[in-house]
């Protein structure tokens, strides 16, 4: 054997030991040389790939099937221009089986004499390095999912920090609230959805929030959606997210309320506000636990605990087309109806007790006294407000007393309705008679502060809706 052939010998040798896979290539793209890695990755034996067009049998198209003209082949390029050419995104070989494997290849020209007489190419299977960047994706994906999901709950944390009732405890004795405390404690362990029924003011928010306190959810949010106090055009968008440009003045993504309550509970208050476009896609999720968000087409799964409220008859709006039955009955599985103050008995004297010490004591003043015939003033008046109303009246009762004494600054009518058979009342005129109480209270003030919207916990254009409904009217009316 002469040294030249030793040496190539011991070149093959060497080939053939390599764990990439190598074709030797003459001038016309045609296979003149193969090693076994070659062999063990495409399944094209020695004999069925000598002689053949590399690119026809193992490059013919590309990942998505699309054909591949080999004028726009790396490896042939090489064998015009001279050029090492490297190739490591999103290309395959094809296996003998019609099955294809993600690779990297260089194309090397042989050289002799100035003249480029084949090429060497080089290649190796990336299948598990393709797998570990989709992993690594994909780990990042999540990460920032939750980095984003950690900011928007940080953020509405901040919210509800700002916004936290001061009234954090549900005081009373009374049979009524005790029959709802039996009520939370069963159903707070399952996850089984709420509907809370009752006046506005009556604490539908706390206990909503001793539903989720007390449930195997705790350790996740309660997050609250005020369905009266968000514009139409939002509240799809704070429901269910929107995507980056989805809208006019839509420049990042959000994440809506729902997503930031996965593995919680969200709290739906004033439900029968919403228009019957938003209820479809509200059964959506509550039935399926899906939804996409605003501009997006991307599936969301959830897994959330829904706790809805209203002061409205549902099923009334049912029978008027207001309302959808599909939805009314998913809500409507476990409902609870919440006590008006009026019908708490001696929980008025507690409630005003509680809320004069709170209040004194944050104002830095000394009241040890509450006069009887203020106390049966309170006990009389039939709170329309329900215990909103009764915070607020005693707060400013608070501000205004001297002397250690507890002493009322605000008219308050003797209206207590126990002797009227409310069963004889049709819902609209309980409705009508409700509204106009708070509105005479208020001296006919709409809107602010101290507005019948605020003491009724609606939206003033919601109010003037449902008095223009009702028929409910006043010249120079405040607003």
């Amino acid at each position: 054997m002469t040294n030249i052939d030793q040496i190539k010998t011991r070149y093959e040798l060497i080939l053939n030991s390599a764990g990439e896979g190598i074709y030797g290539l003459d001038t016309n793209g045609n296979v003149t040389f193969v090693n076994p890695a070659a062999v063990q990755m495409t399944g094209w034996s020695v004999e069925e790939t000598l002689g053949e067009a590399g690119h026809a049998q193992h490059h013919h198209t590309k990942a998505d099937g699309s054909p591949y003209p080999h004028q726009e082949c790396p490896i042939y390029a090489a064998l015009k221009d001279g050029e090492v050419h490297h190739q490591v995104c999103n290309e395959v070989f094809w296996r003998k089986d019609g099955t294809s494997f993600p690779v990297y290849y260089s194309s090397t020209p042989i050289i002799d004499e100035g003249d480029i007489v084949g090429a060497v190419v080089v290649f190796q299977d990336v299948t598990d390095i393709k797998e570990s960047e989709a992993k690594l994706k994909q780990a990042l994906h999540e990460i920032n999912q939750l980095k984003e999901r950690i900011q928007a709950e940080n953020t509405y944390l901040q919210e509800e920090i700002k916004h936290n009732s001061n009234f954090e405890e549900i005081l009373g004795q009374s049979p009524k609230l005790q029959k709802v405390f039996h009520q939370v404690e069963q159903v707070a362990p399952t996850d089984t959805t709420v509907l809370l029924l009752g006046e506005t003011g009556t604490g539908k928010e706390l206990f909503a929030r001793s539903i989720h306190n007390l449930s195997h959810r705790k350790e996740r949010p309660l997050v609250k959606v005020n369905c009266t106090a968000l514009p139409v055009n939002l509240i799809e968008s704070e429901l269910f997210g929107h995507e980056k440009g989805s809208f006019t003045g839509a420049t990042t993504r959000r994440i809506g309320r729902f997503e930031l309550a996965d593995g919680g509970t969200i709290f739906l208050d004033e439900i029968g506000e919403l228009s019957l476009d938003l209820q479809v896609k509200l059964l959506r999720i509550v039935q399926e636990g899906e939804f996409e968000r605003l501009g997006g087409s991307t599936t969301l799964f959830v897994n959330v605990r829904v706790i809805a409220a209203t002061h409205r008859d549902l099923k009334m709006m049912v029978k008027s087309g207001d309302f959808r039955e599909d939805l009314f009955y998913r809500l409507n599985v476990f409902p609870m109806t919440l006590p008006p103050l009026r019908e708490r008995g001696k929980d008025i004297s507690i409630i005003v007790q509680a809320f004069v010490d709170k209040f004194a004591k944050k104002m830095g003043k000394q009241l040890d006294s509450i006069p009887q015939k203020v106390m049966d003033k309170l006990s009389d008046y039939a709170w329309p407000g329900n215990v909103r109303e009764l915070e607020n009246v005693i707060e400013r009762a608070v501000i205004l007393s001297n002397n250690g004494v507890l002493m009322l600054h605000d008219r308050l009518a003797n209206t207590n309705p126990k002797a009227v058979d409310e069963n004889l009342k049709s819902h609209a005129d309980m409705e009508k008679e409700h509204i106009t109480r708070v509105l005479v209270h208020t001296d006919w003030r709409v809107s602010g502060e101290q507005g019948a919207a605020t003491i009724l916990e609606m939206h003033p254009n919601t109010l003037r809706s449902r008095m223009s409904k009702l028929g409910i009217k006043r010249s120079n009316l405040s607003a």
